[in-house]
């Protein structure tokens, strides 16, 4: 199933949306090469059929999955690959666990979505899979005492999606996914972090009360089994004034 190369106009996923799958396909092969200019709002408007406030929305929605940087002035702009190593976590628990450690707060969290899906072009290549390939979308809203503090993105490969539908407790928001994916043979052998200050995109910013203007620390996540298979990536928006980031130095450890 291809990405599609046109705005769908019976389709009821948002235009912007559409536009925005379209120009991140344009990114992963290079059509739009890293470093380079992306199209004009009223380019991109001409070329589509879209107002330009579309054409924003779309732009912001790759901004704040750091593929496109915005630099005032000049446009906007196809992210540079990393060639950092980002934010390792040594330990097996995830990011709001870590940050929240000792603190003794009230988690709670909300399945807004989830189901079979076509995965991101940047997530088949995370997960090393051809692109197009079918996978599992989970979409999460975690509170802290009740304030929204983090919205997430999980997507799994295909040969877990059997496995994903049966965790009624984890889609009901009841029981930790990274539990549910050990018990089913994909305990957590290592991961790879990285972290951004983007701007989030509308339905992000809407989730977590906050404006599109107000930056959020945007996380993407690839998880692999002691085995070395990748099986999970996640994309997380953190609202940091709830959930602060915390990093434990031990200068005694010994290499």
């Amino acid at each position: 199933m291809a990405q599609p190369a046109a705005i769908d106009r019976q389709a009821t996923t948002p235009y912007y949306q559409q536009l925005g799958a379209i120009l991140e396909q344009r990114l992963a092969d290079g059509t739009i090469e890293a470093g380079t200019r992306l199209p004009s709002e009223h380019e991109l408007g001409t070329e589509f059929g879209l107002s330009r406030a579309t054409v924003r929305q779309a732009m912001n929605l790759l901004e704040s999955r750091a593929l496109v940087t915005r630099i005032t002035g000049r446009g906007v702009y196809a992210t540079e690959p990393s060639t950092d190593q980002g934010w390792v976590i040594q330990e097996r628990e995830g990011f709001l666990e870590n940050a929240i450690g000792h603190q003794n707060r009230s988690v709670t969290t909300e399945v807004l979505r989830h189901g079979p899906t076509i995965l991101p072009p940047s997530v088949c290549r995370a997960l090393k899979v051809q692109e197009n390939t079918a996978g599992y979308e989970m979409v999460r809203l975690r509170s802290l005492d009740n304030t929204p503090a983090l919205y997430s993105i999980n997507y799994s490969p295909a040969d877990l999606v059997p496995a994903i539908a049966g965790m009624t407790e984890v889609l009901e928001g009841r029981a930790s996914f990274s539990e549910a994916l050990d018990a089913v043979g994909y305990p957590l052998g290592g991961a790879h972090r990285s972290i951004r200050a983007v701007a989030p995109a509308p339905e992000v910013a809407k989730a977590l009360d906050i404006t599109p203007t107000t930056p959020a620390l945007h996380i993407r996540s690839t998880s692999w089994t002691p085995q070395g298979k990748r099986f999970d990536v996640y994309d997380t928006w953190v609202r940091s004034d709830v959930v602060p980031l915390e990093v434990n130095v031990d200068a005694t450890a010994k290499s």
